[in-house]
C-alpha cells in the first residue's frame, strides 16, 4: 500500500505563505532518522531534506499565499496547501495520513491522526520538508523588505518581529486578517513591488 504523509508549516506566523508537503517513502527508508520537525534544529532539518527527497518514491510541496490565508482563513488555506502538495505527487497514494484532527479534501482516501508528525514516518518526513521549504522561502523573500528581518524570525510572532511590526506597520506579505497586522500599511524603504509573495 502506498501511504502518503501530509503535514503543513506556517499556520502560526504573522506573515508569509502556509506550506505543505506530501511524502510517500520508499520501502527500506531509514525511518529511524526521522523526528518531529519541531524537535530538530534548522541544521538537522536541512541535512535530512536530501535524505528524504532521494529516499522517497514521490514527494510534493504545496503553497497557499498570504492573500489566500486572508481570503479563506488559515485552516482552509492550510488545507488548500495540503491538497496542492498531494496533487504535486507523481504517484497517487492509496492512503494519505494527515497530522491533526481536521481532515481536508485531498482527492484521495485520507485519515487524520493527532500527533502523526511525531509517530508516523511519512508524516514526519512531510513535516520536515514543509518546514524547510517555508523557511527557505522566507529567507529568499527577506531582501525584498529587509527592514522586517524575515530571515531571522521567518514571520513567527517573536518579540522582535512584533516590535518591528508596530514600528513599521505591515509589509506586503503580512497576513492582514491576523491580530496585530490589521493596521494601516506602511511600506519600509527598500520594499519592492516585484515581491515573489504576490504569486506564491
Amino acid at each position: 500500500m502506498r501511504v502518503c504523509g501530509v503535514d503543513e508549516a506556517g499556520r502560526g506566523p504573522l506573515a508569509g505563505p502556509v506550506t505543505a508537503a506530501a511524502v510517500i517513502l520508499s520501502p527500506g527508508f531509514p525511518v529511524e532518522l526521522l523526528r518531529d520537525s519541531k524537535r530538530l534544529s534548522a541544521v538537522q532539518r536541512e541535512r535530512l531534506v536530501p535524505v528524504i527527497t532521494s529516499g522517497a518514491s514521490s514527494w510534493g510541496i504545496g503553497w497557499a499565499s498570504h492573500v489566500e490565508v486572508d481570503r479563506l482563513d488559515i485552516l482552509r488555506a492550510s488545507h488548500l496547501a495540503m491538497r496542492r502538495a498531494v496533487d504535486a505527487l507523481s504517484t497517487i497514494p492509496d492512503l494519505a495520513i494527515v497530522d491533526g484532527s481536521a481532515l481536508p479534501d485531498l482527492g484521495v482516501t485520507a485519515r487524520a491522526v493527532v500527533r502523526a508528525d511525531a509517530t508516523v514516518a511519512p508524516v514526519m518526513a512531510a513535516s520536515i520538508l514543509a518546514k524547510v521549504a517555508r523557511d527557505r522561502w522566507m529567507c529568499a523573500y527577506a531582501p525584498f523588505e529587509p527592514a522586517y528581518e524575515f530571515e531571522r524570525h521567518k514571520g513567527y510572532p517573536t518579540e522582535r518581529h512584533r516590535a518591528l511590526l508596530r514600528r513599521l506597520g505591515p509589509s506586503v506579505i503580512h497576513r492582514r486578517s491576523f491580530r496585530g497586522c490589521d493596521v494601516p500599511f506602511a511600506a519600509p524603504v527598500g520594499s519592492s513591488d516585484s515581491s515573489p509573495a504576490r504569486s506564491s
